[in-house]
Parts: C-alpha cells; sequence; structure tokens
C-alpha cells in the first residue's frame, strides 16, 4: 500500500502500521471537533474502504479516532446536508464500504462512540476499547431515525432488550458492559487501544491472506442465514475453494504446514 493517503483535507488518513506493513490504519482525524463526520468526511472514509478492500497488498485494516474521541456522530451543523436525500447513497456511506470490504476490519474505539461513530464501531469486525470507551446511541434524543444499521446490528449483537433499552432510553454503554456483553473484544488501557488493535490485526496479516478473506465473507454472510443453511454455505464454499485448487496449490499447501508446525503459535 501507499506510504499514506490524506482525504477530505487531512481529516481522514489513512497509512500502514509501520513501513512495509500488511496492516492499514484508517484515522478520522477532526478531534477539536470529537471526530464528528462532515459529509466530505464521509465519502472520503468511505472511499478509503473501498480502496483498501481492492488493495491486494492490505491483509487487515484498523480503524481508530485521533483525540478524545472514536467518532463523535455526523456533524449536526450540516444535518441537512448530510442526511436529506443521501441516506440510500452507498458512495457516501461509510458502513456500507465497511460492510463491503473484504478484508477484515478492527476497530480502536478510545472515547466516545456516539450515534453514527457507534454504527460504524458496529461495522467493524473486531473491537478493542479502551477502559474509557462509551458508546451511546442518541438518534431518539435527537430526533433522527437510524440508517447505518444501528436499529438492527445491535439487538443481533448484545440481545434485544438491552438493545431497546440502549437505543430507546440513551442510556450510555461502558467499555465494561461493553466486553460483558459481547459487543467489544477487548478492553485495554485508554493508551493501549490503537496499539492492540494493530497487534490482532498484525496477527490476522500473518495467516493465508486470501482464506482470512474467504472466512471473513462465510461468517458475515452465514450471519444473515439460520443455522441450516448457513452450514449449507459453508459446506458449498468450502467445495468450490477445494476444486478450485491445483495438485501444486495442494502440494504447496502441505509444505506450509510441515513448516508451519515447528513453530510456536502467534499470541495476542
Amino acid at each position: 500500500m501507499a506510504a499514506a493517503s490524506p482525504d477530505s483535507g487531512d481529516l481522514i488518513l489513512v497509512e500502514p502500521a509501520k513501513p512495509g506493513s500488511p496492516v492499514a490504519v484508517v484515522t478520522i482525524n477532526r478531534p477539536a471537533a470529537l471526530n464528528a463526520l462532515t459529509r466530505p468526511m464521509m465519502i472520503s472514509l468511505a472511499a478509503a474502504f473501498r480502496r483498501l478492500g481492492a488493495d491486494d497488498g492490505v491483509a487487515a485494516v484498523v480503524l481508530a479516532g485521533r483525540g478524545r474521541a472514536f467518532c463523535s456522530g455526523v456533524d449536526l451543523t450540516a444535518a441537512e446536508e448530510v442526511f436529506k436525500g443521501d441516506v440510500k447513497d452507498p458512495a457516501a456511506n461509510p458502513v456500507a464500504q465497511m460492510e463491503l470490504c473484504r478484508k477484515p476490519v478492527v476497530g480502536a474505539v478510545a472515547g466516545f462512540a456516539v450515534t453514527a461513530g457507534f454504527e460504524i464501531a458496529l461495522a467493524c469486525d473486531i473491537l478493542v476499547a479502551g477502559r474509557s470507551a462509551m458508546f451511546l446511541d442518541t438518534h431518539a434524543k435527537f430526533g433522527i431515525f437510524p440508517s447505518w444499521g444501528l436499529s438492527q446490528k445491535l439487538s443481533r449483537v448484545i440481545g434485544p432488550n438491552r438493545a431497546r433499552e440502549v437505543s430507546l432510553s440513551c442510556m450510555p454503554v461502558t467499555a465494561e458492559m461493553a466486553e460483558r456483553w459481547g459487543l467489544v473484544n477487548h478492553v485495554v488501557d485508554d493508551n493501549q487501544v490503537l496499539s492492540k488493535a494493530i497487534e490482532v490485526a498484525e496477527a490476522i496479516a500473518r495467516n493465508n491472506h486470501n482464506l482470512v478473506v474467504l472466512y471473513k465473507s462465510v461468517i458475515n454472510d452465514g450471519l444473515l442465514l439460520d443455522l441450516e443453511h448457513a452450514r449449507a454455505l459453508e459446506k458449498e464454499r468450502a467445495h468450490n475453494y477445494y476444486n478450485g485448487m491445483t495438485k501444486e496449490q495442494f502440494a504447496n499447501m502441505q509444505k506450509f504446514i510441515q513448516g508451519r508446525s515447528s513453530k510456536a503459535p502467534s499470541k495476542l
């Protein structure tokens, strides 16, 4: 991947975790406004994930926010510009592009993830949160109808009763609650959030890149189905995968497995 890619006046940054790394770090860089999203930022963030998903040099993506917030939502001073007529536009929808991104996305949530920021966090495949992280849905408070999936995704992650209370009462979800409810994978000290997210992404990047992409896809696609049909989907894709392999590829697989067997497993 390129060394760095600034977008929307440097408000969305894309850079490798370190030189030559297959892990890309996307940073929402508007700390003075708690990383509130303007429409140009939304378009740039969506475009960043579209590019990274197509970049063969990228194996995993970390998404972070600079400063005291992960993302405080949409900039409501430009609410009409953001919402009216554009909620169905996938090119301007970072959540849609994150969901379409073939590479695993690790969210590094330090500080607030509010409303649209909460929805962006839910679009990540894995979440690392700082101890002071706070997830908050204020749609009901401000009369904003959800359109990036929060009303449907949250209940599937933490259960419908908890999701109703979180969304209808605007109850804050602390990092501790989020971990207990299965919303986040890891809770670490605030100053360790980004490094832990990169560590998780690097562990993913050490594996077979093609299989990681296919595995993410079958997990996420299977979640849209009941268990019986999801298992049938897995079998169908496994059949297609192995049928598409040549004898040389099978030999390379065996050679790789034999080479790895003498090495210690990666640790998080």
